[in-house]
């Protein structure tokens, strides 16, 4: 076994060993350059088993019951024969220390199952560094036969625009009370949603839920959709009975196949390939620019020019900006 070559995780990612596929993982989360020239290779030899999954991004204001719903939306899946993977996007991992029996003890029956795989995003100095890895994870797990991938905002923020760029239907969870949440929650996050949910019609909640569904659908028609072939909906669901996410899954297929028959649904993914390019430029510039030594030198003298209105910001910028 020799961890230095790439068919050492390639072989093993496609005959599916999940010892293998989360080393695979760690090695793409690795910020060592040699380390980044091997899972470059792996990833680039197993783009053309990517692809296949149905790649849900999902968000939810606080309290909304976000673990519990993946957790029962997961199980549905898994127990029908769908291999399920989750990716928590979480810029604040490093902070934490990363969260990965955290994650696990929130979904204790989900990555019990063997169809299931459970993995928080790695820690990142910017949100855009974090992204673009789970991007790659992402296609190991579809190299690795998921066929369903959860991507999970823990962030709050950009997170959730960052995760809409990299997936095929975008979840907005939301609870019942909708005009004190309308205050908590960004219209951007409004408009690059696929679909609200409003969570926990259950019980003594469900009358509650329906409400919060009506004043959020008005709100949603104020909007204007991303496509003219898809007006999102709000929907209720309960994730604590039996087959109470259903309807949501229906909605995420009808979704697929009406954008598949527009041709949207493939536009999409290669406008999200070229954006994840792009994004891949804007993270090697910034770790060139602040690994130039040259660069290091001056900082200290600048900024103690700019703090002391010597000389202007953006006249700063501009001097290390020359360097480099």
């Amino acid at each position: 076994m020799n961890i230095n070559d790439y068919n050492f995780y390639l072989n093993g990612v496609v005959k599916k060993n999940r010892r293998i596929i989360a080393k695979t993982i760690t090695l793409i989360e690795s910020s060592l350059p040699e380390h980044r020239q091997i899972a470059d290779k792996v990833i680039e030899k197993l783009l053309q088993n990517t692809g296949k999954s149905v790649r849900l991004g999902i968000t939810g204001v606080p309290g909304v019951g976000k673990s519990t719903f993946i957790e029962s939306l997961g199980l549905d899946l898994a127990q029908k024969g769908h291999k399920v993977a989750v990716l928590a996007v979480d810029p604040s991992s490093k902070r934490s220390g990363g969260s990965i029996l955290g994650d696990k003890t929130r979904m204790e029956q989900l990555s019990c199952h063997d169809n299931a795989f459970i993995r928080p995003s790695p820690s990142g100095d910017t949100l855009g560094g974090v992204a673009s890895k789970t991007r790659e994870i992402m296609l190991v797990c579809e190299a690795a036969g998921y066929d369903v991938i959860l991507v999970e905002t823990m962030g709050v923020g950009q997170s959730e625009t960052m995760v809409a760029t990299m997936v095929d239907f975008f979840l907005v969870l939301m609870i019942s009370g909708a005009g004190d949440e309308l205050q908590g929650i960004k219209k951007g996050v409004l408009e690059i949603a696929d679909a609200l949910v409003i969570n926990k019609a259950d019980g003594d909640n469900i009358q509650r839920a329906e409400k919060a569904r009506q004043e959020f659908d008005i709100a949603m028609h104020m909007i204007s959709p991303e496509s003219p072939t898809w007006r999102p909906p709000v929907l209720t669901c309960s994730s604590i009975i039996e087959k109470g996410t259903q309807k949501v899954w229906e909605t995420v297929l009808k979704h697929k196949n009406k954008m598949q028959k527009t041709g949207e649904f493939e536009q999409k993914r290669k406008k999200q390939a070229v954006d994840w390019m792009w994004n891949i430029i804007n993270e090697e510039l910034k770790t060139r620019f602040w690994g130039n030594n040259d660069i290091a030198a001056k900082i200290p003298k600048l900024v103690k020019n700019v703090t002391k209105e010597e000389i202007s910001p953006s006249r700063a910028a501009k001097e290390l900006l020359s360097i480099y």
